[in-house]
């Protein structure tokens, strides 16, 4: 079945444009199931029936996986399924009776302004790697991209004249977003005096934020490099790749801004996505409200 799943990656990496974290991903939610079937030895996608994905999901469960994680699966083992079916590898597609476990929506992790500033602050930028940190963290405050997004910007996808980036999001759209002189300052002191010393080891990258090797840095990288931050700031809340994107558009909006225009900058489909922000917002100020007034 290992052919069949390989055939499958390199079909949504071409018809679906995915990125290779999301390809990883997928490859390896596919590996666990192919290897839970050998050992029932089932070895042919048309011999899968219903009860092996649904005693392997309970598996999974019973190994502690949170509900986030099994829908991950389930989405993987599904979309594996449906693509074989429609190639007419199998008849009948066993996968569509599985059920995505029920899961609560946690609210965005977003840090306070001033947890932001100590966040941005905490690189110190008088070596290599510090000056590239800061440059990274201040433009993904900046610009509220994903990570994903943020490694895998060019050094052609920097405009430091208009102070704009041109980024590539999900499904290959492209969006142009504007970013402030701090960004901007941390970008050129970057580019003068950091990602040359980089680039020695790799000439020619094009990659604009560069690891040690002098190649494009990693989503696990600066997952490294923001935790490590986060403890020399002090910071105790639950930090994630995504924090500073969320802490991004939730104090646009308390400033004002128009949901509309965060929704274009954030490259969200579905403004309900970006609705989640406001009824944040109004959380915070309740909170606010009852601790500061003093007839509360």
């Amino acid at each position: 079945m290992d052919d069949q799943v390989q055939s499958f990656i390199r079909h949504l990496a071409v018809e679906r444009s995915l990125s290779p974290s999301t390809l990883e991903s997928y490859g390896r939610d596919l590996s666990g199931l192919v290897d839970y079937l050998s050992q029932l030895a089932v070895s042919r996608p048309a011999d899968v029936q219903r009860h092996h994905l649904s005693h392997y999901m309970l598996q999974l469960k019973e190994t502690g996986r949170k509900a986030a994680t099994l829908t991950r699966h389930i989405v993987s083992i599904r979309a594996f399924f449906h693509y074989l079916a429609l190639e007419g590898v199998i008849a009948h597609n066993p996968a569509i009776y599985l059920e995505s476990p029920k899961q609560e929506k946690k609210a965005p992790s977003v840090l306070s302004v001033e947890a932001a500033g100590l966040l941005l602050d905490a690189p110190q930028p008088v070596t290599t790697a510090g000056i590239r940190d800061k440059a990274m963290l201040e433009l993904l405050y900046a610009t509220g991209i994903r990570v994903t997004e943020l490694i895998m910007l060019n050094l052609d996808s920097v405009n430091l004249q208009l102070n704009i980036i041109r980024c590539v999001g999900s499904g290959m759209k492209e969006r142009i977003i504007p970013f402030g002189r701090m960004a901007k300052e941390a970008l050129e002191h970057y580019l003068e005096a950091s990602r040359s010393e980089l680039l020695k080891k790799s000439p020619g990258e094009e990659a604009l934020f560069l690891n040690v090797l002098g190649t494009r840095m990693t989503r696990q990288g600066f997952w490294k490099m923001i935790k490590k931050y986060a403890k020399a700031a002090g910071i105790e809340e639950d930090i994630t790749p995504h924090t500073l994107r969320h802490s991004f558009a939730a104090h646009l909006l308390d400033n004002g801004a128009d949901l509309r225009a965060v929704q274009e900058l954030l490259g969200h489909a579905d403004i309900s996505t970006t609705q989640r922000y406001t009824r944040l917002a109004k959380v915070r100020m309740k909170d606010a409200y009852t601790q500061a007034h003093p007839r509360a």
